[in-house]
Protein backbone atom coordinates (compact mmCIF):
# COMPACT_ATOMS: atom_id res chain seq x y z
CA UNK A 1 0.00 0.00 0.00
CA UNK A 2 1.44 3.42 -0.96
CA UNK A 3 2.19 5.61 1.68
CA UNK A 4 0.16 8.35 1.28
CA UNK A 5 -2.74 6.14 1.84
CA UNK A 6 -1.07 4.23 4.78
CA UNK A 7 -0.95 7.90 6.52
CA UNK A 8 -4.39 8.61 5.74
CA UNK A 9 -5.74 5.95 7.08
CA UNK A 10 -3.55 6.04 10.01
CA UNK A 11 -5.29 10.01 10.38
CA UNK A 12 -8.70 8.26 9.43
CA UNK A 13 -9.01 6.03 12.11
CA UNK A 14 -7.54 9.42 14.24
CA UNK A 15 -10.21 11.72 12.98
CA UNK A 16 -13.25 9.12 12.82
CA UNK A 17 -12.27 8.02 16.31
CA UNK A 18 -14.51 5.50 19.11
CA UNK A 19 -18.37 5.98 19.12
CA UNK A 20 -19.52 9.59 19.80
CA UNK A 21 -18.81 10.64 23.54
CA UNK A 22 -16.06 8.35 23.62
CA UNK A 23 -15.00 10.02 26.44
CA UNK A 24 -11.66 11.59 28.71
CA UNK A 25 -10.54 8.94 30.66
CA UNK A 26 -8.54 7.53 27.43
CA UNK A 27 -7.13 9.46 24.72
CA UNK A 28 -9.98 9.20 22.07
CA UNK A 29 -9.35 9.57 18.40
CA UNK A 30 -12.04 12.41 17.81
CA UNK A 31 -12.19 16.15 17.05
CA UNK A 32 -12.86 18.66 19.87
CA UNK A 33 -14.74 21.00 17.89
CA UNK A 34 -12.72 23.88 19.49
CA UNK A 35 -13.14 27.18 19.33
CA UNK A 36 -11.98 30.19 20.43
CA UNK A 37 -12.41 33.77 20.12
CA UNK A 38 -9.51 36.33 19.92
CA UNK A 39 -11.00 39.47 20.82
CA UNK A 40 -11.79 37.63 24.51
CA UNK A 41 -9.00 35.87 25.11
CA UNK A 42 -4.96 36.83 25.31
CA UNK A 43 -3.06 34.14 23.58
CA UNK A 44 -0.25 32.72 25.82
CA UNK A 45 3.20 31.15 24.04
CA UNK A 46 4.83 28.84 25.65
CA UNK A 47 7.55 26.74 24.66
CA UNK A 48 8.88 23.12 26.24
CA UNK A 49 10.22 19.95 25.68
CA UNK A 50 7.47 18.20 26.70
CA UNK A 51 3.88 19.99 26.91
CA UNK A 52 2.66 20.93 29.82
CA UNK A 53 0.16 18.33 31.00
CA UNK A 54 -3.13 20.18 31.63
CA UNK A 55 -3.19 18.47 35.38
CA UNK A 56 0.19 20.91 36.41
CA UNK A 57 -0.97 23.79 35.02
CA UNK A 58 -3.23 25.71 36.92
CA UNK A 59 -1.22 27.46 38.67
CA UNK A 60 -0.92 30.19 35.43
CA UNK A 61 -5.17 30.55 34.23
CA UNK A 62 -6.12 31.54 31.27
CA UNK A 63 -8.31 35.13 31.03
CA UNK A 64 -11.57 33.96 31.23
CA UNK A 65 -13.52 35.42 27.74
CA UNK A 66 -16.32 37.49 27.74
CA UNK A 67 -18.52 35.75 25.55
CA UNK A 68 -19.43 32.63 24.08
CA UNK A 69 -21.19 31.71 21.02
CA UNK A 70 -21.00 28.11 19.70
CA UNK A 71 -22.04 27.18 22.96
CA UNK A 72 -25.24 29.01 22.89
CA UNK A 73 -26.14 27.07 19.17
CA UNK A 74 -30.06 27.15 18.56
CA UNK A 75 -30.02 23.16 18.69
CA UNK A 76 -27.84 20.95 20.81
CA UNK A 77 -25.80 18.45 18.61
CA UNK A 78 -26.41 15.33 17.98
CA UNK A 79 -29.71 16.08 19.18
CA UNK A 80 -33.50 17.53 18.59
CA UNK A 81 -32.80 19.82 21.96
CA UNK A 82 -33.51 23.60 22.15
CA UNK A 83 -31.29 25.61 24.01
CA UNK A 84 -33.02 27.92 25.84
CA UNK A 85 -32.35 31.54 24.30
CA UNK A 86 -29.93 33.05 25.95
CA UNK A 87 -29.16 36.84 24.61
CA UNK A 88 -25.54 38.17 24.83
CA UNK A 89 -26.24 40.75 27.53
CA UNK A 90 -27.70 37.67 29.77
CA UNK A 91 -24.80 35.37 29.42
CA UNK A 92 -23.22 36.21 32.53
CA UNK A 93 -24.02 34.73 35.69
CA UNK A 94 -23.83 38.19 37.26
CA UNK A 95 -26.78 39.59 35.10
CA UNK A 96 -30.15 38.39 37.00
CA UNK A 97 -32.07 36.66 34.18
CA UNK A 98 -35.03 35.25 36.52
CA UNK A 99 -36.82 33.64 33.74
CA UNK A 100 -33.95 31.69 32.69
CA UNK A 101 -35.16 27.54 32.34
CA UNK A 102 -32.28 25.57 31.02
CA UNK A 103 -33.43 22.39 29.40
CA UNK A 104 -31.71 19.42 31.27
CA UNK A 105 -30.37 17.33 28.76
CA UNK A 106 -27.96 14.56 28.86
CA UNK A 107 -27.18 12.53 25.92
CA UNK A 108 -28.17 8.59 26.40
CA UNK A 109 -24.84 7.07 26.32
CA UNK A 110 -23.93 9.23 29.26
CA UNK A 111 -26.55 8.14 31.13
CA UNK A 112 -25.23 4.63 30.49
CA UNK A 113 -22.53 5.07 32.77
CA UNK A 114 -19.69 4.10 31.07
CA UNK A 115 -16.15 3.90 32.45
CA UNK A 116 -15.69 7.51 30.93
CA UNK A 117 -18.42 9.30 32.65
CA UNK A 118 -19.70 10.82 35.80
CA UNK A 119 -22.73 9.83 37.78
CA UNK A 120 -25.44 12.57 38.35
CA UNK A 121 -23.96 13.87 41.51
CA UNK A 122 -27.21 16.42 41.65
CA UNK A 123 -29.45 13.58 42.37
CA UNK A 124 -27.08 10.83 43.69
CA UNK A 125 -28.34 8.06 41.01
CA UNK A 126 -26.82 5.05 39.29
CA UNK A 127 -28.38 3.61 36.64
CA UNK A 128 -31.70 4.07 38.46
CA UNK A 129 -30.61 2.73 41.73
CA UNK A 130 -30.93 5.18 44.37
CA UNK A 131 -27.55 5.60 46.65
CA UNK A 132 -26.93 7.51 49.49
CA UNK A 133 -22.86 5.98 49.00
CA UNK A 134 -21.44 8.03 46.34
CA UNK A 135 -18.30 9.57 46.81
CA UNK A 136 -18.37 13.04 46.03
CA UNK A 137 -15.52 14.70 43.81
CA UNK A 138 -13.22 16.73 44.49
CA UNK A 139 -13.98 19.83 42.22
CA UNK A 140 -11.07 22.30 41.22
CA UNK A 141 -8.81 19.03 41.79
CA UNK A 142 -6.88 16.34 40.49
CA UNK A 143 -9.56 13.69 41.81
CA UNK A 144 -8.05 10.38 41.73
CA UNK A 145 -7.01 10.11 37.71
CA UNK A 146 -9.89 12.83 36.94
CA UNK A 147 -8.55 15.80 36.23
CA UNK A 148 -10.77 18.15 37.38
CA UNK A 149 -8.98 21.69 37.59
CA UNK A 150 -9.54 24.27 34.79
CA UNK A 151 -6.87 26.22 33.20
CA UNK A 152 -9.30 29.22 33.55
CA UNK A 153 -8.53 29.15 37.41
CA UNK A 154 -11.34 27.70 40.11
CA UNK A 155 -15.10 27.41 39.03
CA UNK A 156 -18.05 27.83 41.31
CA UNK A 157 -20.07 24.73 42.22
CA UNK A 158 -23.61 25.68 42.60
CA UNK A 159 -26.52 22.83 43.18
CA UNK A 160 -23.46 20.41 43.45
CA UNK A 161 -22.29 20.46 39.74
CA UNK A 162 -19.65 22.91 38.36
CA UNK A 163 -21.16 25.99 36.85
CA UNK A 164 -19.32 27.30 33.44
CA UNK A 165 -16.92 30.10 33.98
CA UNK A 166 -18.00 31.78 31.18
CA UNK A 167 -21.91 31.73 31.76
CA UNK A 168 -24.96 30.68 30.51
CA UNK A 169 -25.66 28.22 27.78
CA UNK A 170 -29.22 27.35 27.82
CA UNK A 171 -28.67 24.15 28.63
CA UNK A 172 -27.85 22.12 31.89
CA UNK A 173 -26.81 19.07 32.40
CA UNK A 174 -23.97 17.33 30.53
CA UNK A 175 -25.24 17.33 26.86
CA UNK A 176 -22.85 14.71 25.36
CA UNK A 177 -19.52 15.23 27.79
CA UNK A 178 -18.76 13.05 30.17
CA UNK A 179 -17.29 15.04 32.81
CA UNK A 180 -18.97 17.47 35.01
CA UNK A 181 -16.97 20.50 34.78
CA UNK A 182 -13.77 20.93 32.39
CA UNK A 183 -13.24 18.14 29.93
CA UNK A 184 -9.84 18.36 28.81
CA UNK A 185 -8.40 18.13 25.05
CA UNK A 186 -5.47 18.96 23.06
CA UNK A 187 -5.20 20.02 19.20
CA UNK A 188 -2.13 19.57 17.66
CA UNK A 189 -0.90 21.20 14.80
CA UNK A 190 1.97 20.02 12.46
CA UNK A 191 3.40 22.16 10.52
CA UNK A 192 6.00 22.33 7.03
CA UNK A 193 7.43 24.92 4.70
CA UNK A 194 6.25 24.80 1.61
CA UNK A 195 8.39 23.78 -1.18
CA UNK A 196 8.08 23.66 -4.71
CA UNK A 197 8.93 20.76 -7.23
CA UNK A 198 12.38 21.45 -7.00
CA UNK A 199 12.20 21.72 -3.39
CA UNK A 200 12.81 25.07 -2.62
CA UNK A 201 10.80 26.70 -0.17
CA UNK A 202 7.49 28.87 -1.55
CA UNK A 203 7.14 32.48 -0.62
CA UNK A 204 3.95 34.58 -1.19
CA UNK A 205 3.65 38.09 -2.95
CA UNK A 206 5.07 39.89 0.28
CA UNK A 207 7.99 37.53 0.45
CA UNK A 208 7.08 35.76 3.84
CA UNK A 209 7.77 31.95 3.91
CA UNK A 210 4.49 29.39 2.99
CA UNK A 211 3.47 27.42 5.52
CA UNK A 212 1.79 23.97 5.82
CA UNK A 213 -0.59 22.06 8.04
CA UNK A 214 -1.88 18.83 8.33
CA UNK A 215 -5.69 18.92 7.96
CA UNK A 216 -8.12 15.85 8.46
CA UNK A 217 -11.50 15.80 7.21
CA UNK A 218 -14.43 15.17 9.82
CA UNK A 219 -16.82 12.48 8.88
CA UNK A 220 -19.98 13.77 10.94
CA UNK A 221 -19.76 16.80 8.43
CA UNK A 222 -17.21 17.17 5.80
CA UNK A 223 -15.37 19.95 7.43
CA UNK A 224 -11.58 20.02 7.17
CA UNK A 225 -10.04 20.54 10.41
CA UNK A 226 -7.66 20.27 13.01
CA UNK A 227 -7.18 16.68 14.33
CA UNK A 228 -7.51 16.56 18.03
CA UNK A 229 -8.18 14.44 21.04
CA UNK A 230 -9.72 13.71 24.22
CA UNK A 231 -7.01 13.21 26.64
CA UNK A 232 -6.58 11.22 30.19
CA UNK A 233 -5.53 13.16 33.76
CA UNK A 234 -1.98 11.86 33.09
CA UNK A 235 -1.43 11.83 29.45
CA UNK A 236 -1.10 14.15 27.03
CA UNK A 237 -2.65 13.51 23.12
CA UNK A 238 0.41 14.74 21.45
CA UNK A 239 2.90 11.93 23.02
CA UNK A 240 0.22 9.57 22.32
CA UNK A 241 0.38 11.26 18.44
CA UNK A 242 4.03 10.90 18.53
CA UNK A 243 4.33 7.22 19.00
CA UNK A 244 1.29 6.59 16.96
CA UNK A 245 2.35 8.31 13.97
CA UNK A 246 5.68 6.60 14.03
CA UNK A 247 4.87 3.58 13.85
CA UNK A 248 2.20 3.79 11.10
CA UNK A 249 4.39 5.60 9.21
CA UNK A 250 7.41 3.57 9.46
CA UNK A 251 5.97 0.38 9.21
CA UNK A 252 4.45 1.60 5.64
CA UNK A 253 7.81 3.43 4.60
CA UNK A 254 9.56 2.21 2.13
CA UNK A 255 12.99 3.08 3.29
CA UNK A 256 15.82 0.65 3.99
CA UNK A 257 16.79 -0.03 7.99
CA UNK A 258 19.14 3.15 8.60
CA UNK A 259 16.62 5.59 6.57
CA UNK A 260 13.75 4.68 8.87
CA UNK A 261 16.44 5.75 12.23
CA UNK A 262 16.78 8.06 9.99
CA UNK A 263 12.95 9.66 10.27
CA UNK A 264 12.01 8.50 13.26
CA UNK A 265 14.89 10.63 14.94
CA UNK A 266 13.47 13.43 12.96
CA UNK A 267 9.84 12.73 14.33
CA UNK A 268 10.65 11.93 17.93
CA UNK A 269 12.56 15.61 17.83
CA UNK A 270 9.10 16.98 16.15
CA UNK A 271 6.91 16.04 18.30
CA UNK A 272 9.48 16.72 21.37
CA UNK A 273 9.83 20.17 20.66
CA UNK A 274 5.85 21.66 20.23
CA UNK A 275 5.10 25.57 20.86
CA UNK A 276 2.06 26.26 22.71
CA UNK A 277 -0.21 28.60 21.20
CA UNK A 278 -3.13 28.19 23.50
CA UNK A 279 -4.44 27.25 26.43
CA UNK A 280 -8.20 27.21 27.90
CA UNK A 281 -11.79 27.37 27.49
CA UNK A 282 -13.11 26.44 23.95
CA UNK A 283 -16.24 28.08 22.71
CA UNK A 284 -17.75 24.12 21.73
CA UNK A 285 -21.64 23.21 20.67
CA UNK A 286 -21.70 20.64 23.35
CA UNK A 287 -20.81 22.94 26.42
CA UNK A 288 -23.54 23.08 28.77
CA UNK A 289 -24.45 25.34 32.05
CA UNK A 290 -22.34 22.37 33.87
CA UNK A 291 -19.47 20.65 31.49
CA UNK A 292 -17.21 22.00 28.71
CA UNK A 293 -14.51 22.12 26.97
CA UNK A 294 -10.81 22.96 27.40
CA UNK A 295 -7.97 22.38 25.33
CA UNK A 296 -4.63 22.69 24.82
CA UNK A 297 -3.07 23.70 20.87
CA UNK A 298 0.34 22.64 20.24
CA UNK A 299 2.80 24.13 17.32
CA UNK A 300 4.87 20.80 15.44
CA UNK A 301 7.04 22.66 13.03
CA UNK A 302 9.66 20.87 11.03
CA UNK A 303 11.41 23.41 9.97
CA UNK A 304 13.75 21.24 7.53
CA UNK A 305 10.56 19.34 6.13
CA UNK A 306 13.12 15.96 7.07
CA UNK A 307 10.02 14.70 9.29
CA UNK A 308 6.41 14.39 8.86
CA UNK A 309 7.41 17.05 6.09
CA UNK A 310 8.47 14.32 3.61
CA UNK A 311 5.26 12.77 3.58
CA UNK A 312 3.04 13.58 0.75
CA UNK A 313 -0.69 13.40 2.07
CA UNK A 314 -3.50 13.15 -0.45
CA UNK A 315 -7.15 12.43 0.92
CA UNK A 316 -7.96 10.16 -2.43
CA UNK A 317 -10.94 8.51 -2.13
CA UNK A 318 -10.87 7.45 1.16
CA UNK A 319 -14.44 8.40 3.65
CA UNK A 320 -12.28 10.53 5.71
CA UNK A 321 -9.30 12.72 4.13
CA UNK A 322 -5.87 13.88 5.09
CA UNK A 323 -4.11 16.15 3.34
CA UNK A 324 -1.22 19.41 4.20
CA UNK A 325 -3.35 22.57 3.20
CA UNK A 326 -1.53 26.00 2.99
CA UNK A 327 -1.93 28.19 6.23
CA UNK A 328 -4.41 31.22 4.94
CA UNK A 329 -7.01 33.48 6.26
CA UNK A 330 -9.23 32.28 2.97
CA UNK A 331 -9.48 28.82 4.90
CA UNK A 332 -13.06 27.85 5.71
CA UNK A 333 -12.31 25.50 9.01
CA UNK A 334 -15.01 23.74 11.25
CA UNK A 335 -15.21 25.72 14.21
CA UNK A 336 -12.84 28.12 14.68
CA UNK A 337 -9.87 26.40 14.00
CA UNK A 338 -8.57 29.27 11.86
CA UNK A 339 -7.72 31.45 14.88
CA UNK A 340 -5.31 28.80 16.50
CA UNK A 341 -3.72 28.71 12.99
CA UNK A 342 -3.70 32.38 12.44
CA UNK A 343 -1.86 32.98 15.66
CA UNK A 344 0.72 29.43 14.51
CA UNK A 345 1.20 31.72 11.69
CA UNK A 346 2.29 34.54 13.44
CA UNK A 347 4.76 32.66 15.33
CA UNK A 348 6.22 31.25 12.55
CA UNK A 349 6.20 34.25 10.68
CA UNK A 350 4.36 32.73 7.92
CA UNK A 351 2.53 34.28 5.30
CA UNK A 352 -1.49 34.49 6.41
Amino acid sequence: MALSSQIARFFRHFAAGPPPNSGPERVARTLTGTSLIHSHTKVRHRSSSVPDNPVDSATDPAPVMKQHHKARCSVYPRSQVSRYPVPDEKVSWSVPYPEYAPVDFTSDSVLKMPPWADVDFRVAQTNGDSSKNIEQPQWNQLDGKVNRRSHMGNYEVVDNVPRNPVGRTGVCGRGCLGRWGPNHAADPIVTRWKRNEKGEMVVDENHKLVAQFIAVQRRDNGQWALPGGMVDAGEVVTMTLRREFGEEALNSLEANEQEKKQIEASINDLFAHGQEVYRGYVDDPRNTDNAWMETVAMNFHDSDGKGVGRFNLHAGDDAVGVQWMDLSHRLELYASHIDFLQTTAEKLGASW
